[in-house]
């Protein structure tokens, strides 16, 4: 089969390792893969077929193109590749419309809340006008602050008071240029730590308890949080499953915390990294998303090439 790994690295950065690891395991198993730049491709349009071109050339023949999206703003026009690559009918893993709804922490909240996923209580404002409301509706100080938009653990701010917050929300505002903010119920219980749960085609393929470093409320790896293997309950990994078959992804990191009341949602992540998660669980991931992605084309019923509707 050949796969396609569809890089939104700048092309003056080599592929990042999740990317490589894709490309390896693909290769490993038989599979001829390469590395596709999006900064190489260029959408065509002629009134009659949309096409997209591979450096100026006849975009190759890919049985499936799994993507790695690592855009934060402007994400719909961004993933206008992917999506023209799923118009010629090209079977894609994530496709581009579920990784610009879970991009989008506001829509994320959104969707899950309306489905009765559980998830931290939280108000998204416009205004400073609306804090002191927003603090009182969450369960007062501390309170995180998270942007719409953000990866990493970028974007994301513990306020332990009213002129904190100020200054969070200016700094924000002013750094993203944006004036919408969630501001979410701190979990105190969880004393730093979430469990990282990785879904592929409706499974659990591996999961890592993250503890935050000295002086850190975040428990990403890339900020120096901590990792190790964890075993989770069946509601646990139902409520994953469920989270991410709402947004409509097929591969996902989901971020969660116990609580009082149970597993929480926190965030679910449609480009998740998976490297510390290989090394602490002893999982190959990126086998694992390989696997699912060929069974998902063999299960297909055959449709219109997509040579046929490249140029």
């Amino acid at each position: 089969m050949k796969i396609g790994i569809l890089s939104y690295y700048p092309g003056n950065k080599r592929p990042s390792i999740e990317e490589t690891r894709l490309l390896k395991s693909a290769r490993e198993m038989g599979h001829k893969a390469r590395i596709i730049r999006v900064s190489n491709c260029q959408l065509v349009f002629d009134g009659v077929m949309p096409y997209v071109l591979l450096d100026e050339k006849k975009f190759p023949h890919f049985d499936l193109v799994i993507p790695r999206v690592h855009v934060l703003k402007s994400v719909d026009l961004h993933t206008s590749i992917l999506h023209q690559l799923e118009l010629m009918g090209i079977p894609t893993v994530n496709s581009a419309v579920s990784i610009s709804h879970a991009k989008n922490k506001l829509y994320t909240m959104q969707i899950l809340s309306h489905h009765s996923i559980a998830i931290p209580r939280t108000m998204v404002i416009r205004s400073q006008k609306y804090l002191d409301g927003a603090i009182k509706d969450v369960g007062g100080f501390p309170v995180i602050v998270k942007t719409p938009f953000g990866s990493y653990g970028s974007g994301v701010v513990i306020a332990e008071s009213k002129r904190s917050l100020v200054s969070a929300l200016d700094a924000l505002w002013s750094a993203y240029n944006i004036n919408i903010v969630l501001i979410q119920q701190y979990i105190r219980e969880s004393k730093g730590r979430d469990i990282r749960v990785f879904v592929t085609g409706g499974k659990v393929v591996a999961t890592m308890m993250r503890a935050a470093s000295r002086g850190e409320f975040r428990s990403n790896i890339e900020l120096g949080g901590n990792g190790e293997p964890v075993e989770i309950t069946p509601e646990e990994a139902d409520l994953a499953i469920r989270a991410t078959e709402i947004l409509g992804l097929e591969v996902s990191g989901v971020d969660l915390v116990r609580s009082k009341r149970g597993p929480l949602i926190l965030e679910v992540n449609a480009n998740p990294g998976f490297k510390k998660l290989e090394e602490v669980t002893g999982v190959n991931v990126a086998r694992a998303i390989i696997e699912y992605a060929v069974s998902k084309v063999e299960k297909q019923q055959p449709t219109t090439s997509s040579l046929s509707l490249t140029r």
